[in-house]
Parts: structure tokens; sequence; C-alpha cells
């Protein structure tokens, strides 16, 4: 069964109608102001994350480079304690498999 406005009526007493009805008469004058400072603030956070997302770019290319420098190392230390040839792994792009006729 659906609630009945005057259920809704009883429930929320004389200050909740009082705070409904201003709010209904006081919405079209708060929310353009509401949105005059809102939106420089939302520029301003959108600005800070896209400095954010290309300070984080290089980093973790840096990291990318880093880390595949410490396993060169950690194999060229490996291939040295068992003497064994270093083994160097270069990936193939579509482009030569397909030139190959392969």
């Amino acid at each position: 069964m659906a609630p009945k406005i005057g259920d809704f009526v009883e429930d929320a007493g004389a200050p909740g109608i009082i705070a409904g009805i201003g709010a209904v008469l006081l919405a079209p004058v708060l929310i353009p102001v509401v949105a005059g400072v809102g939106k420089p603030i939302a520029k301003s956070l959108i600005k800070g994350g896209m400095v954010l997302y290309e300070k984080s770019k290089g980093a973790f290319a840096e990291l990318g480079e880093t880390w595949e420098d410490m396993v060169a190392e950690a194999r060229a230390e490996m291939a040295d304690s068992k003497d064994l040839p270093i083994v160097e792994v270069h990936t193939t792009s579509t482009n030569s498999i397909s030139e190959n006729g392969l």
C-alpha cells in the first residue's frame, strides 16, 4: 500500500513542513549562488587532478625503467653465478611477423 500524504505530514510535524516550504521558496535563489561558487571549486579540483595525473605518468615511466634495469642486473648476476650465457628477450611486432610471411 502506498504511503499517503497525510501520513507524511503527521510524521514530519510542523518544523518539517516549514523547512520544506522554506527550501522550495529559497531554491531558486540558492541554486545559482551555490552553482556560482561550486563551479570555480570544481574547475580547480579538475586542474589539480590533471596536473597530478601528468606528474604520476612520468614517475611511473621512471619506475618501470628502474624495474627493468634491476631485472636485467639480476639476470646478469644469475648468469654469472651459473656461467650461463646472458639471454636477451626481444618482443616482435606484428609488422615483422607479417613481413617474414609467418
